[in-house]
């Protein structure tokens, strides 16, 4: 792995936590009334409810897939992959790709 590609690996893994950070938090779950609208619905851990946003039949399930909770996990791999010394080549993309559509700050 070139230095180049920990730092892509490493740099993704931020962006990707802090933008967690600034979300809604929760689970987010797919709820709602009309099978047409459905909403994104961030469930607490204190039980708590927060309406996230509304969103199209087929990309609610994706929205509620990668809620704030892959964030953690998908970070760590990130940073471990990096670590790694020989981290696999797809992983490396997935970074670029996050790069490409996480927000710097």
């Amino acid at each position: 792995m070139t230095a180049e590609d920990a730092r892509t690996l490493r740099t993704a893994a931020e962006r990707l936590e802090r933008l967690a950070a600034r979300t809604t938090p929760g689970d987010w779950r797919v709820a709602g009334l009309l099978a047409s609208r459905p909403e994104v619905v961030a469930h607490a851990a204190d039980g708590g409810t927060e309406h996230v946003a509304e969103a199209r039949a087929g990309t609610a399930v994706w929205i509620s897939a990668l809620s704030p909770a892959v964030a953690g996990p998908l970070a760590g791999w990130l940073r471990t992959t990096a670590d790694s010394g020989s981290p696999d080549r797809s992983a490396v993309a997935l970074a670029r790709v996050l790069l490409g559509r996480l927000p710097v700050g």
